[in-house]
């Protein structure tokens, strides 16, 4: 009798993972290739996006708000707006690049069309615009914030505003263009928009495009009303942050009659100089400045006297010659370089430096948006069509920010509440190899199985399709709500 475990010549294959394990895969110069596979798309993130904008209505909210009379045929208006603002985000920021996305099967998927109309179509619809068309998106988009606030369970009582102006030099015949302040390109002709964004969350609150000229008061303050009527409900307190462009008795008092907390940067004056020679300087050891103070001082043309608070620095370098830009928020004089700032918070002064140094944040956001949704890109010589551009492109900046809340670690403080830019979104989350499938009347979308953010990617899914739409609102998502 043979014992099996002594006699047995037959050698046992290891179990586990690697009896199962396959070759590698060998491409190479000689690896065939061929076009036969069907609705592949390099997009598979946009399915996220999509689910969003449905679960919010978005839909119905362009069809209510956009009063547009023109008739389509190739598509209804809302796909209109949505292929452009999905086209942007997706990072194709100019209408012709829309050619490259005429039968990608996820966009056309969520468009319901078996392929996008040509460039001209939509150069005519954007043309066949209202110039309200664009202050009705920004419409749009308050009505989403309050949503997406409800939604992703935000109920931030403290808030802060960074406004700012950025430079988009014009290299065409725009509309619009001015030969002004340029730091870059000088003596070309740019446009001079102004936006502010919501600190905490990163989100554009409001904006407009704007001809080369410095803003006016009255330009500021309309700007900032509009700023404060659309913010989401339940903020209770606002602080505010502004550079020396918006250094006007006008937005100092639009600033107070929205009971806002603001700090802006003062600009170069005489009358301002005398009052910093005049003033009693200390040292001041928690700031990097020499030397410190503040005083009460009514500039000329203003209705009354506000609390400034100032820094010195002695003079290390030579002036700058005559005629070159100061920086905006620091002037010279033959011994000291200061740095000025009006405002109504009764804080220290190194407390509302440091508060005030943290507004850097908003100029990357502008950076952003540039860059990465095509903030700068006018399509048009045209006015109005640039002005719905813009607003377009900020729909597809903030679509980034929304997704990053309902994506939210439950947990998480506002401090502890990252920001990933559209750009690296687009990498981790957009460029999602996937295969769209239908079997049985059902309609799927399978990615790879090494993708490694499948667990975020499931979490936000399920957020996502649990939004549902109350009498009062929209219900939360998420358990832990996001506070200060």
């Amino acid at each position: 009798m043979n014992n099996n475990r002594k006699h047995n010549n037959q050698t046992t294959a290891r179990q586990g993972a690697e009896a199962a394990s396959a070759e590698p895969l060998k491409i190479g110069a000689s690896t065939p290739f061929d076009f036969s596979a069907r609705n592949l798309t390099a997009y598979g993130g946009l399915l996220p996006v999509a689910t969003m904008l449905e679960k919010l209505g978005f839909q119905q909210l362009v069809e209510e708000t956009l009063t547009i009379k023109r008739l389509t045929r190739v598509m209804p208006v809302y796909q209109f707006v949505l292929a452009m603002v999905l086209a942007l985000y997706v990072g194709f920021s100019r209408l012709h690049h829309l050619r490259f996305l005429a039968r990608e099967p996820m966009l056309t998927g969520i468009l319901k069309v078996l392929r996008l109309p040509p460039q001209c179509t939509f150069w005519r619809f954007l043309a066949s615009l209202h110039l309200s068309v664009a202050g009705q998106i920004l419409r749009i988009q308050e009505i989403l914030r309050q949503r997406v606030w409800e939604a992703a369970h935000v109920e931030l009582k403290t808030i802060t505003l960074d406004t700012d102006t950025t430079v988009h030099t014009l290299f065409g015949h725009q509309m619009g263009g001015r030969k002004s302040y340029n730091p870059k390109n000088r003596g070309k002709k740019s446009y001079q928009p102004i936006l502010t964004f919501l600190a905490e969350t990163r989100e554009y609150v409001g904006g407009e495009l704007r001809n080369g000229d410095r803003p006016t008061g009255k330009q500021i303050a309309r700007h900032l009303e509009s700023v404060f009527a659309g913010l989401p409900k339940g903020v209770e307190t606002i602080y505010a942050r502004a550079d020396s462009g918006f250094y006007c008795n006008e937005a100092v008092e639009a600033y107070e009659k929205a009971g806002a907390r603001y700090i802006v940067s003062a600009r170069k004056t005489s009358r301002l100089i005398d009052e910093l020679k005049a003033a009693t300087w200390t040292g001041s050891p928690k700031t990097d400045a020499d030397a410190q103070c503040e005083f009460r001082y009514q500039p000329e043309g203003w209705r009354q006297a506000h609390r400034f608070i100032a820094l010195r620095y002695l003079q290390k370098k030579p002036l700058a010659a005559e005629g070159k830009p100061e920086q905006y928020q620091l002037f010279d004089t033959a011994e000291y370089s200061y740095r000025v700032f009006v405002t109504n918070m009764s804080d220290g002064i190194a407390a509302l430096a440091w508060f005030y140094s943290q507004r850097a944040g908003a100029e990357n956001l502008i950076k952003e948006a540039k860059n990465d949704a095509g903030l700068a890109d006018h399509p048009s010589g045209r006015w109005p069509m640039n002005c719905i551009y813009f607003q377009l492109a900020m729909v597809a900046y903030n679509l980034n920010c929304w997704l990053m809340l309902f994506n939210r670690e439950e947990e998480a403080k506002v401090e502890q509440l990252g920001h990933i830019t559209l750009a690296t979104a687009r990498l981790r989350f957009l460029f999602l190899a996937a295969r769209i499938w239908r079997h049985a009347g059902t309609v799927g979308v399978s990615y790879s199985d090494h993708y490694p953010e499948q667990s975020l990617f499931e979490r936000l899914m399920v957020r996502l399709r649990s939004v549902t739409a109350q009498a009062d609102g929209f219900a939360p998502v998420i358990a832990l709500a996001l506070r200060c």
